[in-house]
């Protein structure tokens, strides 16, 4: 299950991220690392962006980079 398949309301831990390089860094640069909780806020309309609570700040991801990050 990924982080793009939760419900608006709900808190999830993250299990793993997946992807490579660049794109994995950046993940993590912002905050999202194994073992941390996400509440999801919000979710647009179309599914694009999804807008989240990580380490007490606001986040929007992108439904591309959603999908990398693995909960549990």
């Amino acid at each position: 299950m990924t982080l793009r398949d939760v419900q608006v309301g709900q808190t999830v831990t993250v299990a793993k991220i997946t992807g490579e390089g660049a794109v994995k860094r950046r993940i993590m640069d912002m905050g999202i690392t194994k073992g941390v909780e996400i509440y999801v806020r919000k979710i647009a309309p179309l599914g694009d962006p999804v807008e989240i609570t990580v380490r007490g700040y606001e986040l929007s991801v992108r439904k591309a980079d959603a999908e990398m990050i693995q909960i549990q």
